[in-house]
Order: structure tokens, then sequence, then C-alpha cells
């Protein structure tokens, strides 16, 4: 699936019937849009939700001022090739460099991957190792699941077998864009773990969600995975109340509870994603009082240097002009 994947702007447009309009034929940030994704994304629909979020535009070549290629300084984050350290207690390792889809807005779209491939795995694990202050590692990339499933067992028995790490975390979208990728091989190897395993998916739109993620979803947490979700405030995609209380309920009823709504870094041809954080702040009460609070996903933007997310804090006020 991986290896069939829509790979240029062109095919992307025959394939959904879409007229060019604004979109990139030639983007540096390169197209990638898995079949079981591209499925649920509505053919002649410019404003699909799902397209939106896949399709290159000219807007991404535009020079802002404040949108920069490195937003998050992970740069100087790094601990060694691969290995970040932002907070307290955990680390981040990038797994792999590869995503099997090359969302629009994302913040690693300019990392220098070639630094930091599973080359340096050695090095990291060996400084995590020796490091007792460290409780939780972060499997990111790319996305982790890309790798093999063979690939994966080796790494994750490897980070179960360091004493002092209770928690793997593992942020991927490959369950929502490839339920496919969750094999038997995969399950299996997560139930021989000791360390609590926390899965965090990334879903940004209900439209996202179908009968075979619910599937995925529920091998994932039958393997003994706790099921978190990541969501982007996206500026086209769900920056409206309904969109957002539909993702939640979606979420809930196929087991993934919502975690954190980001507002979108400030990255290099991504400035047509932002939404402001008033109306952020005044979607969340809007979504507060709609839904129970277990639904309602905490509000947050990444700042360079903090030692956490930066919570965003909203008054129910605001919510009525929505």
């Amino acid at each position: 699936m991986l290896r069939e994947s829509v790979r240029t702007t062109a095919d992307l447009l025959a394939y959904l019937q879409l007229p060019s309009g604004s979109a990139d034929v030639e983007p540096t940030f390169p197209v990638r849009v898995p079949a079981p994704y591209l499925s649920r994304i509505r053919p002649g629909d410019t404003a699909d939700p799902l397209l939106l979020q896949v399709l290159p535009q000219m807007r991404e070549r535009d020079a802002m001022p404040g949108y920069v290629t490195d937003a998050l300084d992970e740069g100087n984050a790094l601990r060694a090739p691969g290995l970040l350290q932002k907070y307290n207690g955990r680390c981040l390792l990038i797994t792999t460099p590869a995503c099997a889809v090359h969302c629009r807005y994302c913040f690693r779209r300019h990392f220098p991957y070639e630094e930091h491939g599973p080359a340096n795995h050695d090095q990291a694990l060996s400084l995590i190792a020796a490091d007792t202050s460290l409780e939780e590692v972060i499997l990111s990339g790319g996305d982790p699941l890309v790798a093999d499933d063979r690939t994966l067992e080796r790494l994750l028995q490897r980070l179960d077998a360091i004493p002092h790490i209770r928690r793997i975390r593992i942020h991927t979208r490959l369950p929502v864009v490839i339920p496919e990728r969750v094999t038997g091989a995969f399950l299996d190897t997560l139930r021989t773990l000791q360390a609590r395993t926390v899965l965090v998916v990334h879903v940004n739109h209900a439209n996202e969600l179908d009968a075979a993620t619910q599937r995925a979803f529920a091998c994932l947490a039958g393997a003994g995975a706790t099921l978190l979700n990541q969501a982007v405030l996206l500026q086209g995609v769900n920056d409206d109340v309904e969109a957002l209380a539909n993702l939640c309920e979606g979420l809930f009823e196929q087991g993934v509870l919502p975690y954190y709504l980001h507002m979108p870094d400030r990255v290099t041809g991504t400035h047509h994603f932002d939404v402001p954080q008033e109306k952020a702040a005044a979607l969340m009460a809007a979504l507060h009082a709609r839904l129970p609070g277990y639904l309602v996903p905490q509000l947050v933007r990444e700042i360079p240097g903090d030692r956490g997310k930066r919570p965003i804090y909203w008054a129910t006020e605001g919510a009525e002009a929505l």
C-alpha cells in the first residue's frame, strides 16, 4: 500500500476528479496519500477536509514572517542523533524518517532526517539505558509503524528491557491511514511488553474514521494499548464546533480518548492552516458547553523551552458568538 500510494499532485487531482486550481504540481514537500485514506475523500469536492490535509497548494511557497523551518527549536533538544529531550522524565526517539501520508501542515516537513535515522539507535538506546531519570520513551518520526514488524519488535523489546522505562508511547497515523498495518505480529509484540504502552493516533476530522479504523483500534486495545488522540486545529478542516464535536464523539465511539488539540506550529509553508488563538479559545468554550468533560481535549501550543505543552485557557464568554 505504501508503494502504491498516490505520489504526485496530478495523480491526486485526477483520481478525485478535481481541477488544478491553486494546487502546486511541483511541491518541494512531496505528495504521499495511501489508498485507504484516499478512499475517504469525496471526489469533486475541493473543500473536503481530508483533501485539504494532503493537497499541496501554491500558498505553501509564500514566505511569511514568523514562520520558520524549525518552529519548535528541535535542533537544540537533541541529546544524540535521533534522540530528542524537551521535557523531564521522557525522551523522543526518531524511529524512522518515513510517513505513510504527507500532511501539508507537518511540523517536521523540514527536519534533517538524513542525520537522525535508525542507524543511530544503538547510541540513543545506550543513552536512554544510562539515564535513570527517564521513565517514558516516545517513538516518533516519521511514523514508527512504517518500520516492519521485526524491526519494531527488536526496538520495543530493547526498550522494554531497560528497568527504569515504565511507559513506551508510540505516535502514529498508520492505524488511520492504513488500518491494515495493525498486524497480528505487531499485536503479539505489544502483548509481550512489561512497560505500559500508550498509542497516540492522529485524527483531525471524523471523516477519517470508518469500520476499518474501528477494527484496528479494537485490536490495539485488546493487546493492552491505551489509545489517545492528538489533533491539530486547522483552518478549513476542523475549525468549527460541529466538526470538533463530531471528531471527539467519533473517536470515543471507536475506543480512543481525545487528548490534545494542538494549535498549528508556525512552520514554513503552513501559514494557511493557522487559526487565531482567540477563535480557538472560543471554540473550546463552545465544545465544553456541548460535550461531557472527558470528551474535550486540552487545547495547547508547544513553545520552545517550555517544560511541557502550554495550555490555552478559555472562558465561557465568547462561545455564544460561534
